[in-house]
């Protein structure tokens, strides 16, 4: 796949599958902006794409949970580019502990602002860039926390309330968007191994059938799914667990 002259914007892109999703988008010739709650963990990811790769990137701040970092976020990609192609929803809190009581209210509320409304937002400040490109794609990175009577996961209850919420705003998002052209495609994996790009052992990660989900394997999938005609809406991506 080629993403030249394709404008991609990743979240949450400081680590984990939103820095090897920029890594890739590099590679495959892409515009590239990332974003992370702090600038130094976004600019060190646009330093990695830009060695790796020679692409053309930019690095903002961006607290998924603070509206006003969400919209200067939009306005200083506006100020770079005419359109986005692609729109990497990967960013959100992740909160460990089963019980309620295992978090503090402000991580709560934390959580779930940046999963749940840091999400809407995002496409919010973003959609007039989006419905500027002949075919946009908005990917969510969800999780099958989200899904009905998953709950196999030792996240935090609030971690699984803005899962929800994301993956209910997906879906009517799509319905919504599908007039216009515009695909929004869900991925709701487990928990995966996340790996490194720039080491040797990503490209020989074992990815057999007894083994757990990898990156790569989330990466081929949004790849596969925006590298289709455009007739063609795949609306979800649902990962049988081990």
């Amino acid at each position: 796949m080629d993403l030249a002259g394709k404008t991609v914007v990743v979240t949450g892109a400081g680590r984990g599958f939103g820095r090897a999703f920029a890594l890739k988008a590099g590679l495959l010739r892409a515009r590239v902006f990332v974003s992370a709650r702090t600038l130094a963990a976004a600019q060190r990811v646009a330093d990695e794409v830009a060695a790796n790769s020679g692409a053309r990137v930019d690095a903002f701040a961006c607290d998924l949970a603070d509206p006003a970092t969400i919209r200067a976020f939009a306005d200083g990609v506006a100020a770079h580019a005419d359109r986005i192609d692609v729109l990497i929803n990967n960013g959100a809190r992740y909160l460990e502990g089963p019980d309620l009581s295992d978090a503090d209210d402000d991580a709560i509320t934390d959580t779930i602002a940046s999963g749940a409304t840091g999400t809407l937002l995002t496409v919010k400040h973003f959609l007039a860039l989006l419905r500027a490109s002949e075919g946009a794609d908005v990917v969510n990175l969800v999780s099958s926390a989200a899904e009905a009577q998953n709950h196999r996961s030792q996240a935090h209850p609030a971690f699984y309330a803005a899962k929800a919420a994301q993956a209910g705003f997906a879906d009517v998002l799509s319905h919504q968007l599908r007039p216009e052209g515009i695909r929004v495609i869900s991925l709701y994996p487990p928990d995966f191994t996340d790996g490194d790009p720039l080491h040797s052992t990503w490209e020989h990660a074992s990815r057999t059938a007894d083994d757990p989900l990898t990156a790569q394997s989330v990466l081929d999938c949004v790849l596969f799914a925006i590298g289709q005609p455009r007739d063609c809406f795949i609306r979800s991506f649902h990962f049988e667990q081990l």
